[in-house]
């Protein structure tokens, strides 16, 4: 039988220290790819992973199950606003790891491994990956956010709205506000 997050985390308030790696290997992945987006910085992503994890152990004894994938996402959104209230940002960042895929390929060596290489096609995908990357970055941090944890994180709006701390409403809200935003930004990007 599969332990349920509940259960994990019940087990690391006893002291089971397997309990906690169960939850890391769970989550670790999702949580990091969801900072690296955040952030635009791997660097910046790993720090602030570090602290969400350890806010995690510090504070398993404070969830009350409710839902708990939605709980770790509201303490990683927490940390990355004050990451970004303590480090104010003067350059843009790359979201390289945003479009890529689980290999960590891009477009481009995508297209070279094909045998199919078409250089034009692969310099526009390219392109229109940058396009998008520069966009995404430029949201609003709470427009980011809602985008990121529903999107890459494949979150209901009923879990962003747990993780971001407000309503579905307000999600909703975010959610127009930005996809209407990229939309004026990348009129005609096709990804």
């Amino acid at each position: 039988m599969m332990n349920t997050d509940e259960s994990l985390i019940a087990a690391h308030c006893r002291g089971d220290q397997n309990a906690f790696g169960e939850i890391l290997h769970r989550y670790g992945d999702s949580v990091l790819g969801y900072l690296i987006k955040m952030t635009g910085n791997k660097e910046q992503a790993e720090d602030l992973f570090q602290e969400t994890f350890k806010r995690v152990h510090e504070k398993s004894h404070t969830f009350q199950g409710a839902e708990f994938k939605s709980w770790l996402f509201r303490i990683a959104t927490n940390i990355t606003y004050d990451g970004f209230r303590k480090k104010q940002r003067t350059e843009s960042k790359c979201l390289k790891a945003n479009f890529s895929t689980e290999d960590g390929d891009d477009p481009v060596s995508m297209a070279t491994a094909d045998n199919s290489f078409n250089p034009s096609v692969a310099t526009v995908k390219a392109e229109q990956v940058e396009q998008v990357r520069h966009a995404v970055e430029s949201l609003p941090e709470k427009q980011k956010a809602a985008l990121v944890l529903a999107y890459y994180q494949q979150l209901s709006y009923r879990e962003v709205a747990l993780a971001l701390d407000c309503s579905v409403g307000t999600v909703k809200t975010q959610m127009y506000r930005a996809l209407k935003t990229l939309a004026q930004k990348l009129p005609e990007v096709e990804l």
